[in-house]
């Protein structure tokens, strides 16, 4: 709405800044900020609306510090964040693009399903929640909607040279002069190519993977590519609701990644950057700047009330659709394979539960009582029961992702 208010001013009347409409950067700060008096100004009204209902979270004793103290302290706090990105999106971004209606989408797919399991939690008093087939429904759905998308839209593009696109028989979408002195011709074509880190060339198409298929290998591609997608938006959401166990513990992790995504979505959209980078260029990426500064925003925002000592837990809500909009992300930019890296904190708390399960199981079939190898997963616990302090397990979980951020960043960016 902003874009074509700003587009009709500068058209109709001459005033100073008609051309901010076209500058990513300029409705980026504002979406950033715009995002974050939302999360913080309306989040306390929330709050108090969520304590007044009642909606308090249930503890259950696992005898770590602290754990006691937080009964009732109001959850479903994540319908704070997803406003907080839905609505400078809705008022700033290019509603007509693609990859915003795509983001929309998985904001809210993943937070009905999170608000679904929460609700069934607080107000059913069903401490299951949802049935977890249920949930891997829903991420199911939304990943596969991505990758089809992804695969079949006219609006999915990369940007190649002519002679490239040819040789390789990919769709060509339009083609046109370069802008370059050598007056190449440039095309936008459909192609599952994407980037990969360490490899200096830079990119791999999935459909060389499938190699053994021959002439087939580009038509079946999706063989390969949907089941990928709906595996990474899979892992990433469930990764994101082990980590939020402690207060502030998944929202300033996010808000890091978030942090990284926005750099992303600004150089993939940047055809001087891109080439430079030697990374592809998306064409029209250039909007998702401004999704992920507001999801940024929005989790910076959410961090004065969910800062210890927590005044509101996000629950599913919220860790359910952070991680599927950073799994989302990740792979519209064609960034999927940074996940392990950039997301290492995720990864680990995953990793924890899933290695002390598979110990424990292990152990109790060929000992006769399980034995474990953390003291208590997911990883954050561990720490709790060793003693630490929550504020110091937290913090230190930000500094190692914040040196993840810096080092996902000079590793792609640069070394390559």
């Amino acid at each position: 709405m902003l874009y074509h208010l700003l587009k009709y001013l500068a058209d109709h009347y001459d005033f100073i800044g008609d051309n901010l409409y076209e500058s990513i950067t300029f409705r980026a700060g504002i979406a950033f900020i715009f995002s974050l008096i939302i999360s913080m100004i309306f989040g306390g009204k929330i709050i108090k609306k969520l304590h007044r209902l009642q909606v308090g979270e249930t503890v259950r004793d696992l005898g770590l510090a602290g754990q006691i103290e937080k009964q009732g302290t109001p959850t479903m706090g994540g319908i704070i964040i997803v406003m907080a990105i839905i609505i400078p999106c809705l008022f700033i971004a290019r509603l007509d693009n693609v990859y915003i209606l795509l983001m929309l989408f998985t904001t809210l797919f993943m937070a009905s399903i999170g608000f679904t399991d929460d609700y069934i939690k607080v107000f059913r008093k069903n401490k299951e929640g949802l049935s977890g087939k249920a949930k891997i429904l829903g991420q199911v759905i939304v990943g596969l909607v991505i990758a089809l998308v992804m695969l079949y839209s006219d609006g999915v593009m990369v940007r190649m040279s002519l002679e490239e696109a040819q040789q390789a028989g990919y769709q060509i979408i339009e083609q046109f002069p370069s802008t370059h002195e050598d007056g190449a011709i440039v095309a936008h074509v459909k192609t599952t190519l994407t980037n990969i880190p360490f490899i200096k060339d830079g990119s791999t198409d999935y459909a060389n993977w499938l190699w053994f298929l021959g002439d087939n290998a580009r038509s079946l591609v999706w063989i390969l590519f949907v089941p990928l997608v709906i595996f990474i938006v899979t892992a990433v959401s469930n990764a994101a609701n082990l980590t939020d166990g402690l207060d502030g513990l998944a929202t300033g992790v996010s808000g890091i990644i978030g942090g990284v995504l926005v750099i992303f979505a600004y150089v993939s959209g940047n055809i001087i950057f891109s080439d430079y980078l030697n990374i592809l260029h998306i064409p029209n990426i250039h909007e998702l700047v401004i999704f992920t500064a507001c999801f940024t925003g929005a989790c910076l925002g959410f961090l004065w009330y969910n800062s210890f000592p927590a005044k509101v837990f996000m629950g599913d809500t919220g860790s359910l659709t952070l991680g599927g909009i950073i799994a989302a992300l990740a792979i519209l930019m064609r960034k999927e394979w940074l996940i392990p890296v950039l997301c290492g904190i995720f990864l680990a708390e995953n990793l924890s539960v899933i290695l002390q399960v598979s110990y424990f199981k292990y152990t109790k079939r060929k000992f006769g009582a399980g034995r474990r190898i953390f003291k208590m997963a997911p990883l954050h616990h561990h720490y709790q029961k060793n003693g630490m302090p929550e504020v110091k397990i937290v913090t230190r979980f930000w500094l190692v992702a914040a040196l993840l951020a810096v080092f996902t960043i000079v590793t792609f960016l640069k070394i390559r």
